[in-house]
């Protein structure tokens, strides 16, 4: 039986005993589970309440069957080799709550091993799946959906004939390599906005945003980013009200317009400096905002406190272009001190200090902050 109308067929049963004749010349009243795609749908029970099975409202029979909703939409979600779990399951699951029909696709209908090594199965392969109504291209190891020409090919020409697409977190690269981003704005990832940047120079690139709307294709930053694109989705096609629906039963804080992006904070300002030739160290405290930010170490070292000092701070100058305030940089009190240029040539300041932790001691607490000048 086709599957729409092995949905369908627990509504049309519910009619009719909707309307059944009782005992004593009523009718009796029939609910029946709002479909969500799971076998629940087929039940039909004779009293209010909430479903056995998948926990949703029950829902007058006869009510439903005079007032039929309208077709679901479609949600396609691409699944590859490498694909990262949270870029994908996250939104299927919050297109899911709202009631949308979501399906996964792959180039095979055969298992694909996750980022982190969890195994899914597409339910349809290149070719056999419904016209999608939003397509969704999660990011992880991109590399299997890059080189894959079948898949390239599908994206390609799927994307045009959806409402809405969207990619999360690196699948930017995927809508960019097909040509889907040029002459658009369009972010990924925090640690991959500059190679997206060189890599298609066609596509303006913006790293202050947590999801980038451009009308018809959306891309998002990473990992839960997408569950932001999505709910942006869900209010873009049913409206804020049922978003924020939707976000609630989700437990999930949602502001429409977050202005949280992990790619405009402050310590994207910070150089990566590799630490491990001058010790063993751990992380105490990283945090601040987009104006200023404090990274705590603590560790050890062979190396003197000033040696420490001289060392990270030619990394910080030559791989970030820090230079020193005052001279050299040195303070009274043992720290040192650097200015630097933003993303947008506004001036930064830099301190970092290293201390013993007690006197004569190779234990050492590396404090670097950096902050907006003024």
């Amino acid at each position: 039986m086709n599957s729409a109308n092995h949905r369908l067929l627990p509504w049309m049963v519910a009619l009719f005993l909707g309307v059944a004749a009782t005992p004593d010349g009523f009718a009796a009243t029939r609910y029946i589970c709002p479909p969500c795609g799971q076998a629940c749908d087929d039940k039909v029970f004779d009293r209010p309440g909430t479903c056995p099975s998948c926990g949703m409202t029950l829902v007058d029979a006869a009510a439903v069957a005079a007032h039929p909703a309208p077709p679901r939409a479609r949600v396609a979600i691409l699944l590859f080799d490498g694909v990262e779990i949270i870029d994908s399951m996250g939104p299927y699951e919050v297109f899911g709550a709202a009631g949308f029909d979501v399906y996964t696709v792959g180039a095979a209908k055969r298992p694909v091993t996750s980022a982190m090594g969890q195994t899914l199965v597409p339910r349809y392969a290149l070719g056999e799946a419904p016209r999608a109504d939003v397509l969704v291209v999660p990011g992880g190891g991109v590399g299997s959906a890059l080189h894959d020409s079948s898949t390239m090919a599908w994206v390609r020409t799927t994307a045009p004939g959806t409402r809405l697409t969207m990619s999360v977190c690196n699948g930017a690269f995927i809508l960019a390599s097909a040509g889907l981003l040029d002459g658009l704005s369009a972010t990924t990832t925090a640690h991959n906005i500059a190679r997206l940047r060189e890599q298609y120079p066609k596509v303006h690139v913006v790293d202050d945003q947590r999801f980038v709307d451009n009308g018809r294709i959306i891309t998002t930053g990473g990992l839960s980013a997408g569950i932001d694109g999505a709910l942006h989705v869900v209010e873009r096609l049913r409206g804020v009200g049922e978003a924020q629906q939707v976000a609630l039963g989700e437990e999930y804080e949602w502001s429409g317009h977050a202005r949280f992006a992990r790619a405009a904070l402050a310590d994207q300002l910070i150089p990566d400096v590799p630490m491990d030739h001058l010790g063993t160290w751990d992380v105490v405290r990283t945090e601040g905002d987009r104006d200023h930010w404090e990274l705590v170490l603590h560790g050890t070292s062979d190396l003197a406190a000033e040696t420490l000092l001289d060392q990270v701070g030619r990394e910080l100058a030559s791989r970030g272009k820090w230079l020193a305030a005052a001279g050299d940089g040195r303070k009274a009190n043992g720290t040192r001190a650097w200015r630097f240029t933003g993303r947008n040539g506004e001036p930064w300041d830099g301190t970092m200090s290293v201390e013993p932790r007690s006197a004569g001691s190779h234990e050492y607490t590396v404090k670097l902050s950096i902050a907006r000048s003024g």
